[in-house]
């Protein structure tokens, strides 16, 4: 699943690509996710210039002259493609054809990608807004005795961060994927404040230098920690793997434990 990073560098280069352009037409070719009709897409979008595209946690949103947003949840399997004139891929979700000739389609081969009209506004703050604030992820934090890796990956806390980027932040805050979320001490929340902020952003960076003009997919290898092929951390600790809530988790013995 792309995550923060990956979707950040995708709105960017969408932005870049198709902002300013009028879309002709909309097609709603999978109505299973859909969370409003195809007449409802076509008569807010059809005719409407699209004003810019960025991110939201882990979704994208595409922002019409009209205020109306498209939103766009990829999900497992979801990718975007460019196409001209006529979409020919397969397993479309929904294509947007704009009046210059370019389109974009969004497929899923399992259907599960979401595509919405006019989201509601999420009350938790994304992983990088100036909302989420030291102070919000201590309340946060002081607040369950779950473990603190659980937390991170609740979207109705913090949206935005997904499987991947919690081992790597927990990694470079040195804290146990499996510590008690209010057991954790001061100095090291503050450790995983700033550590959020610099692992997201400096993937990002790397995403852009290695495929600048990326619009789907992962980018992984630059990874320190979750990676399957990896056996020890950049600083020598060896990387274990285990099942936290169906998932898998990568760390290593240099991440203190808080219980």
């Amino acid at each position: 699943m792309p995550e923060l990073p990956d979707l950040q560098v995708f709105s960017h280069n969408l932005d870049k690509a198709l902002s300013g352009k009028k879309l002709k037409v909309i097609k709603l070719e999978n109505t299973k996710k859909a969370k409003d009709t195809p007449a409802a897409f076509k008569k807010a979008l059809e005719g409407e210039t699209l004003e810019s595209v960025y991110r939201e946690g882990k979704e994208l949103r595409f922002r019409f002259k009209n205020e109306a947003v498209l939103g766009m949840h990829l999900m497992l399997h979801g990718k975007l493609y460019y196409f001209e004139e006529e979409n020919t891929n397969k397993h479309t979700v929904i294509a947007l054809l704009f009046e210059d000739g370019k389109g974009l389609a969004l497929t899923d081969f399992q259907g599960a990608a979401v595509p919405s009209l006019n989201p509601e506004a999420a009350a938790a703050p994304d992983a990088l807004s100036k909302e989420f604030t030291l102070t919000f992820l201590k309340e946060q934090l002081a607040k369950k005795k779950t473990a603190v890796k659980k937390i991170l990956l609740d979207q109705h806390i913090i949206r935005g961060i997904g499987n991947a980027y919690a081992d790597e932040i927990l990694w470079e805050a040195g804290i146990s994927p499996f510590s008690i979320a209010n057991k954790i001490p001061a100095t090291k929340v503050k450790a995983l404040h700033a550590a959020i902020h610099n692992v997201l952003k400096e993937a990002e960076k790397q995403i852009r230098k290695e495929h600048p003009d990326i619009i789907a997919g992962e980018i992984r290898d630059f990874m320190k920690i979750h990676q399957p092929k990896k056996t020890h951390s950049p600083t020598g600790g060896v990387i274990e793997q285990q099942e936290l809530n169906s998932r898998k988790t990568y760390y290593t013995n240099e991440q203190e434990l808080f219980e």
